[in-house]
């Protein structure tokens, strides 16, 4: 993206366009979308990793002896679980963060689709007097 600062002749040529109080609400919602938007995308990397690392578990739990006990974090406490029924503990963890995932890119798309239908209606009325890059 290349960003540059206005001439002073761009700056002078700019229309002054009044705005409205329709146009600030537009402005506010924008910018409350950008704030959801990091958060949801902050959420995405934390629920990607945390799937990451039950991918990593899993992995390691096919390495294991069937008799072994494993220790299995649920909270802040560990339970020693027989491995059938820590592996199962596991699936289950993992397709509850791969929904959550999910959910997460439903929301974010939905987020970025708006700000994107905002962009379009503020440039129409604004143009180059007002900036939205992210």
């Amino acid at each position: 993206m290349n960003r540059r600062m206005l001439t002073k002749e761009d700056e002078a040529a700019g229309d002054e366009v009044e705005v409205r109080r329709e146009d600030q609400d537009k402005i506010n919602k924008f910018s409350r979308l950008h704030q959801r938007e990091l958060n949801l995308e902050e959420e995405l990397k934390v629920k990607n990793k945390e799937k990451e690392e039950l991918d990593d578990i899993s992995m390691e739990l096919e390495l294991a002896d069937e008799d072994d006990t494993v220790p299995y974090k649920i909270g802040d406490a560990f339970f020693h679980l027989p491995l059938p029924q820590a592996q199962e503990l596991l699936v289950s963890s993992t397709s509850q963060i791969e929904e959550d995932v999910s959910a997460l890119e439903d929301k974010l798309s939905g987020v970025k689709d708006e700000m994107t239908q905002l962009k379009v209606q503020l440039y129409a009325r604004f143009g180059r007097s007002i900036n939205l890059e992210t």
